[in-house]
């Protein structure tokens, strides 16, 4: 179920992103998709299946394909690094935006409380959040070799198969925008976990408030 929904909701993206970059043909006057165009697409939509199951046999694939497709890897010391400079800069980028930035261990996790990100039941972002997102953007762009997960969360109001859709199409959200800003799209995994997997107590407002959010989690690509 949650793998048939994330396919369906990415060919949709999928399409209205190829829909954007029509070209006219010179010689029979035709629109027709540019080549570039459906390079992306077809990427982002291999990064959303992908994104049906995150665990760690899909990651480890991605990181493999990404170091074959001449992105290269981390190794050693190097690695935490790395994750050291990119996760300053992300501090830099983010502070007094609501964004958390938590390091566990070489990874790094941003954590989007719904209220600054999403309306309400909506998966459209806020528009006072595209700069910090463009702020994300910069940095990952520019320490590429790392992979990113997008996962959405709701709190436990509604009925499971909502939250789980609404969680979906918030983390689609967000990875849309970022391969919109230029950011590669085999380099993401985006999926929804509903509410099962809160980080406080939905019995209060302050709680179910934290566990509505958006995390990203860049995980550094790494040999062998």
């Amino acid at each position: 179920m949650l793998k048939s929904r994330v396919l369906a909701g990415m060919a949709v993206c999928a399409a209205v992103a190829l829909a954007g970059c029509q070209t006219t043909n010179p010689y029979t006057g035709e629109q027709q998709t540019s080549k570039t165009a459906i390079g992306a697409g077809i990427g982002a939509l291999a990064g959303a299946v992908l994104g049906a199951a995150t665990g760690k046999d899909a990651k480890d694939r991605r990181k493999r394909a990404l170091i074959g497709a001449g992105i290269g890897g981390l190794a050693g010391a190097g690695v935490g690094a790395y994750m050291d400079a990119q996760e300053a800069k992300l501090r830099q980028k983010l502070a007094g935006t609501g964004v958390s930035v938590t390091r566990q261990g070489d990874n790094i996790v941003l954590n989007m409380p719904g209220n600054i990100t999403f309306r309400t039941g909506s998966a459209d972002l806020n528009a006072d959040f595209f700069k910090v997102l463009d702020g994300v953007g910069l940095v990952v762009e520019e320490y590429n070799k790392t992979l990113i997960v997008v996962e959405g969360h709701t709190d436990s109001v509604g009925s499971d198969d909502a939250n789980q859709a609404l969680s979906e199409r918030r983390a689609m959200s967000v990875g849309q925008y970022l391969t919109s800003k230029g950011i590669n799209g085999q380099r993401l995994l985006t999926a929804g976990f509903g509410e099962a997997r809160p980080i406080a107590s939905n019995d209060s407002d302050a709680g179910r408030s934290q566990n509505r959010r958006v995390e990203v989690r860049l995980e550094p690509v790494t040999q062998g």
